[in-house]
C-alpha cells in the first residue's frame, strides 16, 4: 500500500492535482491515520523539489503572494485542530473538506462565469481553507484547484503555480510535524526511504502522461478526481 501512495505521489506532483486523497487513503490503510501525515510529509517535500524545478517557468507569483500567509494561518489552526480532535473524527473532517470542496468546484465551472473572483476575500477564504486541510491530512489540493480553476488556469500554469505554492507550505508545515504532533522523527523516515525512488518513478511517469491531457479534460479530470476522493475517504 505504501510503495502504491509513493508512486501516486508522484504522479501527483508531475501534475495530476487531485490524487492527494488516494495517496493519504493508500497511506493510511498501511499507517494509523495521523501518524500516516507525518510519514508522507518528507516524501512530499522531496517531491516538491522535482516539481519546482521541471516548473520553475510557469508560475504566476502574484497568486503565491495572495495564497501563501493566509495558508500558514490555516495551518496553525489546524495544527490544534488535529491535536484535540479524535482519529474517526480526523477521518471524517478530512473527507467533508474535500467534497465541500469539489461541490464548490462543479458550481463553479456550471455557471462559467467571465467575472474571475480574484479579491481578498477569495483568497483569505481559499487560502486559509487550503492551510487548515493540508495540516489536517495534507488534503489543501481541493481548495487549491478551486482556486486556480475560478481563476481560469490554463495547464502548465495551474500545475506552476501550485507547486510552488506547496513547496513553501510543506516546509512550513515541517516544524510542527516533528515537535507538536511527534509525527516526523528519524526512525519514521528510516521506515519509508524506500518510498522515495519510487515517488521519482511516479513523478517522470506523470510527466509522460500530462502531456496528452488538453486544458478542458484537465479541468474535468480535476473535478472528478475531487469527488471521488472525498467519497472514498469518508465511507473509508
Amino acid at each position: 500500500m505504501a510503495a502504491c501512495a509513493a508512486f501516486v505521489l508522484g504522479l501527483s506532483k508531475a501534475g495530476f492535482k487531485g490524487l492527494g486523497f488516494l495517496v493519504v487513503t493508500l497511506l493510511a490503510l498501511a499507517y494509523e491515520a495521523k501518524s500516516s501525515t507525518g510519514i508522507l510529509l518528507p516524501i512530499i517535500n522531496m517531491a516538491d523539489f522535482f516539481a519546482i524545478y521541471y516548473y520553475r517557468n510557469d508560475v504566476r507569483w502574484k497568486t503565491i503572494k495572495q495564497l501563501l500567509p493566509w495558508m500558514m494561518i490555516g495551518v496553525i489552526v489546524g495544527v490544534f485542530v488535529g491535536d484535540a480532535i479524535s482519529l474517526i473524527v480526523f477521518k471524517k473532517l478530512m473527507a467533508g473538506i474535500i467534497l465541500i470542496s469539489a461541490i464548490m468546484m462543479i458550481i463553479f465551472d456550471r455557471i462559467k462565469s467571465e467575472q474571475i473572483p480574484d479579491n481578498a476575500v477569495f483568497s483569505i477564504t481559499m487560502g486559509m481553507g487550503a492551510g487548515f486541510a493540508t495540516m489536517i491530512g495534507n488534503l489543501a489540493g481541493a481548495f487549491a484547484n478551486l482556486y486556480f480553476l475560478a481563476l481560469r488556469f490554463p495547464k502548465k500554469k495551474f500545475i506552476g503555480t501550485a507547486a510552488y505554492l506547496f513547496f513553501f507550505i510543506n516546509v512550513f508545515k515541517l516544524p510542527f510535524h516533528i515537535w507538536v504532533w511527534h509525527t516526523i522523527s528519524w526512525r519514521s523516515i528510516s521506515e519509508t526511504i524506500f518510498l522515495y525512488p519510487i515517488t521519482i518513478i511516479g513523478f517522470y511517469v506523470g510527466l509522460k502522461l500530462i502531456k496528452y491531457l488538453s486544458n478542458d479534460q484537465f479541468k474535468k479530470y480535476i473535478i472528478a478526481i475531487t469527488i471521488i476522493g472525498a467519497i472514498i475517504i469518508f465511507i473509508k
